[in-house]
């Protein structure tokens, strides 16, 4: 297991941190998840107010005994950005008695994701006030934030200075977020990438075209590989439901150099493969469509159809495409089939793409069973 320094925080993190979203279930099993994991190197546990019971079933770890000193784990939570300090101050104390913890190590303020939320955050008065006095007690040693929010917001929030690090999305299929990753690195930030291997494609059960184009290496341990080999990054999510799934991942976990040729000639593949397959209607993902007058995530929905065009990624774009209208700012926009085909992104387009027929073959595509977050 590799470790890297968590920007200023100056903790030194296992590459791979383990996420506890998917501990919905089992007591039992989460625990004997979180046990394997320490055995297996990670020093970095992330749980948060809303994954269910997950510091419930946490703090119970901690309470039945961890096999390492409590000074060589790290355990973050996260808490969603509230508008006032004392609502703030409630929810830390909640989660710590739940974590059976008299200190988190980080707490992250989670799902910055609107300028309403960066509003509270840079207010006087707002959850930050709680934030400082917790830190000023020695209850929180370190703070950063998590963000499914665009690419400006996120930039935004790291130049508060408010932050020694972030949670975001970045993968090889959505570099969107690559200048917030190099702005939190000019920051000393550390960086933490949420669900590589669900988030970043549903990788864990990849269709036999990607299988067939990553050789000789699994889509799973080469997008691992494309971060890892990103020195700006410290760690990445695992979210194991139990200590099966954390096996896989864990192949890569001491391989954090440069690209081998071979790697790099399989991501190239990639490319060419989806050059290839989409032609004149690849959307480069320039966001000048935007804004659209029906709210339409245009570029992520044309994002949705490249991967299922080019690798036949469809469930994963079914996956994610349920989630528009059903996840509020999580996942914010509408479907495809919103387009009223007013003509209004049309002049915007540098490709000139015909993004109205665009859109309604995504949604052909990607239409199926609505999506929801696993916690609200």
């Amino acid at each position: 297991m590799l470790y890297r320094r968590f920007g200023k925080t100056n903790l030194k993190l296992s590459v791979f941190s383990l996420g506890t979203m998917r501990y919905l279930g089992s007591e039992e099993i989460a625990q004997q998840t979180i046990f394997k994991a320490i055995a297996l190197g990670i020093n970095h546990i992330e749980t948060a107010r809303g994954y269910g019971n997950s510091e419930e079933y946490l703090g119970g770890a901690v309470t039945s005994g961890l096999s390492v000193c409590r000074s060589q784990i790290y355990i973050t939570t996260k808490i969603p950005p509230t508008p006032d300090a004392e609502t703030m101050r409630r929810y830390i104390h909640e989660s710590l008695v739940r974590l059976n913890l008299d200190y988190l190590d980080c707490l992250g303020i989670h799902g910055l994701n609107t300028w309403e939320h960066l509003d509270w955050v840079k207010s006087e008065d707002g959850c930050m006030q709680a934030v400082r006095e917790a830190v000023a007690e020695g209850k929180v040693r370190h703070v950063g934030f998590s963000t499914h929010g665009s690419l400006e917001l996120i930039l935004a929030a790291i130049d508060t200075d408010l932050f020694e690090f972030v949670n975001l999305h970045y993968y090889y299929f959505h570099q969107r977020n690559a200048p917030a990753i190099q702005r939190a690195a000019e920051k000393d930030m550390g960086i933490f990438i949420i669900s590589p291997a669900d988030k970043g494609g549903k990788l864990y059960t990849p269709p036999a075209k990607l299988r067939e184009l990553c050789q000789p290496f699994s889509p799973l341990a080469l997008s691992y590989r494309f971060l890892l080999s990103d020195g700006r990054i410290t760690t990445l999510s695992v979210g194991a439901a139990n200590p099966e799934e954390l096996i896989a991942p864990l192949q890569v976990a001491d391989n954090g150099g440069e690209l081998t040729q071979a790697e790099a000639i399989a991501l190239a593949k990639l490319e060419q493969q989806q050059n290839l397959a989409l032609g004149t209607e690849k959307c480069s993902q320039c966001y000048a469509c935007l804004p659209c007058p029906e709210n339409i995530h245009i570029p992520e929905v044309l994002r949705l159809r490249n991967l299922a065009v080019a690798y036949e990624m469809t469930d994963y774009g079914q996956y994610r495409y349920g989630m528009f209208e059903n996840a509020g700012h999580w996942f914010p926009g509408m479907k495809g089939n919103r387009c009223t085909e007013c003509g209004d992104c049309l002049p915007k387009c540098p490709e000139n793409l015909d993004i109205p027929a665009l859109l309604n073959d995504a949604h052909e595509r990607l239409q199926g069973k609505a999506g929801r977050r696993l916690w609200g």
